[in-house]
């Protein structure tokens, strides 16, 4: 599995939308800067995020974009989802639309399985466990794993 460049500023975006709820409407110029992305390319990301519901934006000088939802009410999945579609798929189609004979039968269930894992992850962590630095404890234990760390 990728996590494409937008999903990535998707998720970083949204981030610090929850950092600073409290201080209203965020411009998209200051989530461009704070965190380093294109801000056009961080315009159409915040355009999907919008339609998702994920976040609400508001115009004028005093506008900007806004979580849509309480922060503890987003999952990752949901932010990877409004930019890049299904989070696993095989060839552009989800595993279950997919059909294998013969030999190669086995492969079915393995990306059903690895797509039932990589949601268990991202559908387990919130914005809010992000902005509050407190992973859930099934995800720190993997990422504490040494072999986590290693690119084979």
């Amino acid at each position: 599995m990728r996590i494409s460049a937008r999903a990535d500023y998707a998720v970083r975006a949204v981030l610090e939308l929850a950092v600073r709820q409290d201080d209203g409407p965020v411009k998209a110029e200051t989530i461009a800067v704070v965190q380093d992305i294109p801000h056009k390319f961080l315009e159409g990301i915040l355009g999907d995020l919008r339609r998702a519901g994920v976040v609400d934006s508001r115009r004028g000088g005093g506008g900007g974009y806004r979580l849509a939802r309480e922060a503890a009410e987003i999952t990752v999945a949901d932010v990877i989802r409004a930019v890049d579609g299904p989070i696993v798929s095989v060839r552009g189609e989800r595993p279950t639309a997919l059909e294998y004979t013969g030999s190669a039968e086995p492969l079915l269930p393995l990306w059903i399985a690895l797509r039932a894992n990589v949601r268990r992850i991202l559908e387990g962590v919130t914005v809010a466990d992000l902005a509050a630095d407190a992973l859930p404890e099934p995800v720190k234990r993997l990422a504490a794993e040494p072999a986590a760390w290693e690119n084979p």
